[in-house]
């Protein structure tokens, strides 16, 4: 049984592989958490899935957040005697990088492209509903080509409550209509619907530059917008998982087997 760690700026996803797949459970990401705290909680929450830690065969980490890819990889050793495979330079994932800096672009990127490529083929456009909102940019040939990086809903619906007076934070639930007859309503329309249309106006020019293909959505927050943008293929919850999964399996699980 491999586990699969994904830490992104507000949440970290984890998964179990095995002959099935389990997950994702999320925990908040917290960059002033020490080994032990992470460790006790990966130790919990698989204990409370059924799941001896002691079964585990490896474990893989894909971190954007720095601050935090020692301290999880110093828990895995501590609390399940692992230690992870961390994607980054030097790690192969099957995937060519033909951008000005490949050092520049996350695990999570990279591992997305993977799974798109390999799941749906190429071309691809993959949406990341996160921290912030990416569209990567996948060839015919699974190369990762760029990006496009947009703020996320829950960032822009935080931004709107600091930077406004009069406005709050809402729930992200789609709205009955476009025309909100209050403030919550109206706030909801400009974020679910707003965000639609940013997803199919980008997503349609990154198929214009690439010459077609299908557009992948995945991340914790595409639930309010993946009805309304007309542009959305396929949704896959587990795509990023999926492709660090697949780098674990490309290295052999070098470094993260006990």
């Amino acid at each position: 049984m491999l586990l699969v760690l994904d830490v992104s700026n507000r949440q970290t996803a984890v998964a179990l592989f095995d002959a099935d797949r389990s997950g994702p459970w999320w925990i908040s990401t917290d960059p002033n958490r020490t080994a032990d705290e992470v460790g006790l909680l990966l130790e919990t929450l698989l204990r409370h899935r059924g799941v001896d830690p002691t079964r585990l065969r490896g474990a893989v980490l894909g971190s954007v957040v720095p601050a935090l890819t020692r301290t999880v990889s110093q828990a895995c050793a501590r609390y399940l005697g692992l230690e992870p495979l961390v994607v980054g330079p030097g790690v192969r994932t099957g995937v060519r990088v033909r951008t000005d800096n490949p050092r520049e672009v996350g695990p999570d990127r990279i591992a997305n492209a993977l799974a798109a490529f390999r799941r749906y083929g190429g071309p691809a456009v993959v949406v990341d509903f996160s921290s912030t909102t990416t569209f990567d940019a996948v060839s015919a040939q699974g190369d990762y080509l760029g990006s496009a990086i947009a703020p996320g809903l829950d960032m822009a619906s935080g931004a709107l409550a600091q930077r406004a007076a009069q406005l709050r934070e809402v729930e992200l639930l789609r709205p009955e209509r476009v025309i909100g007859r209050n403030t919550v309503a109206a706030i909801q329309s400009g974020l679910v619907f707003g965000f639609a249309a940013l997803v199919d106006g980008i997503a349609e020019r990154m198929k214009s530059e690439l010459g077609g293909g299908r557009v992948i959505a995945t991340g914790p927050d595409v639930g309010p917008v993946q009805a309304e943008a007309r542009s959305i293929d396929v949704v896959d919850p587990m795509l990023t998982l999926d492709g660090l999964h697949l780098i674990w399996e490309l290295n052999a699980g070098e470094g993260s087997s006990r």
